[in-house]
């Protein structure tokens, strides 16, 4: 029975007396994630101020999103390189006040207290020096 073109391997790969590679060749796969523009306007902030952030985020909905904002104005980098810095600052602006408005619903405090953890999140990969791809 021939192997479908849907498993992972070729048939080739699959019988190692044909010449073909081992399922472990070293294959590198990069996967990119497209950030919207709200959330790539997450600052790169040193770890400290990001837990902090993440601290108020959990029990003030949009706090530690609106102290972020002002971190953006101190040289905090993002991922929207081409932005000026206030355009930046009024959508880390906007997402606090989505957070604060939503939050009666509870859809505000998760989506706060999830923007807390990518915060500190991008603070460790700051630390680490593992590249901003993540």
């Amino acid at each position: 029975m021939e192997p479908s073109p849907k498993d992972g391997e070729s048939a080739a790969a699959a019988e190692p007396g044909r010449g073909g590679a081992a399922p472990s060749s070293g294959v590198v796969v990069q996967v990119r994630e497209k950030k919207g523009p709200l959330r790539a306007a997450i600052p790169y902030m040193p770890f400290p101020v990001a837990v902090i952030c993440l601290f108020l985020n959990t029990f003030v909905p949009g706090l530690g999103t609106f102290v972020s904002a002002f971190t953006v104005l101190c040289g905090a980098r993002t991922d929207l390189p081409d932005r000026h810095m206030c355009c930046v600052f009024w959508l880390n602006i906007a997402a606090a006040l989505i957070q604060i408005l939503t939050a009666i619903v509870m859809v505000g405090w998760i989506m706060s207290i999830f923007w807390g953890m990518d915060m500190v999140i991008l603070a460790s990969c700051k630390e680490q020096g593992i590249p901003q791809q993540l």
